[in-house]
């Protein structure tokens, strides 16, 4: 799929996107704390826009492992000042979150795009909607569908078990396949297949070396391989010094089909990715 079609932007994925990460959060897993100020949220923003970010992903719950739920009222206190002033930073703003009621007040502000790892099956019982409704009711809106196994409270208790790259094909692919049926254009969906979020070590890189098989459906891929613990246990590396193996993650990701790369380190990201696309090039001449 050459094209991701968002809110104000049809980005072109004939280029590798890097998203780049914006915890507004106490929390996340390995910069959680660092940016939660909305000072330093928007000059981290800026950061990752002069390193050369394609896309800015905000988000103002930690969904690590283990995490507590956010009421919806906290997550907009976090969200909505950083939100007002991010998209006028230049480039699409993707907004990482489960709540329908989140994504209808981003998406009012201007937000481009919607993350989110309950793959929009989330539902508001105060209202009684899900994310598919608020994305199908806008006409543009891009949104990434991630497959995860459990809750994040779960999910690395009861990790998936054998051969789980069918089972997350299908599920994207019906995930994705509903949201058409709701009148939502493909060319505005992507798929993430949830690295880390239910499945074992081995099981996360069998999603890297067979990602051609994700790529069936049609739909494009985003890879978040930044920092996991999956790159910990096979590296020995702690979080924040993950960046190598990060970058090694999302240039393989790139390489075996992915169009856009969720990352935390924007600028090592960036340069792996020039080399993959200089050697691409030269293999074609």
């Amino acid at each position: 799929m050459p094209h991701w079609q968002t809110s104000r932007t049809r980005i072109n994925l004939a280029r590798a996107q890097v998203m780049g990460i914006v915890n507004v959060t106490p929390d996340s897993f390995s910069d959680g704390g660092q940016h939660a100020s909305t000072r330093a949220a928007l000059a981290h923003c800026e950061t990752l826009i002069a390193q050369g970010a394609d896309i800015l992903d905000l988000g103002a719950e930690s969904t690590r492992p283990g995490a507590q739920p956010l009421s919806q009222a906290q997550e907009l206190e976090r969200l909505l000042p950083v939100l007002r002033e991010a998209v006028t930073l230049g480039v699409p703003i993707s907004i990482d979150t489960y709540k329908p009621g989140v994504m209808q007040a981003a998406l009012d502000m201007g937000a481009d795009i919607i993350n989110d790892i309950w793959a929009l099956r989330w539902l508001d019982t105060a209202n009684g909607r899900t994310g598919a409704q608020v994305v199908a009711q806008h006409p543009r809106c891009g949104v990434c569908l991630m497959h995860m196994h459990g809750n994040p409270q779960t999910m690395q208790v009861s990790p998936m078990e054998g051969d789980i790259v069918a089972p997350v094909r299908e599920f994207l692919a019906q995930a994705a396949q509903a949201l058409v049926a709701q009148g939502v254009d493909a060319a505005r969906i992507c798929i993430d297949p949830g690295i880390g979020f239910g499945k074992t070590v081995a099981q996360n890189f069998s999603l890297l070396a067979r990602q051609h098989e994700l790529l069936a459906p049609g739909f494009a891929l985003l890879a978040g391989w930044s920092r996991k613990s999956s790159l910990g246990a096979v590296t020995g590396a702690a979080a924040d010094d993950r960046v190598v193996a990060s970058a090694v993650a999302a240039t393989l990701a790139v390489q075996n089909g992915a169009r856009i790369v969720r990352v935390h380190d924007v600028h090592a990201t960036v340069q792996a990715l020039r080399v993959l696309s200089a050697t691409q090039a030269a293999m074609k001449n």
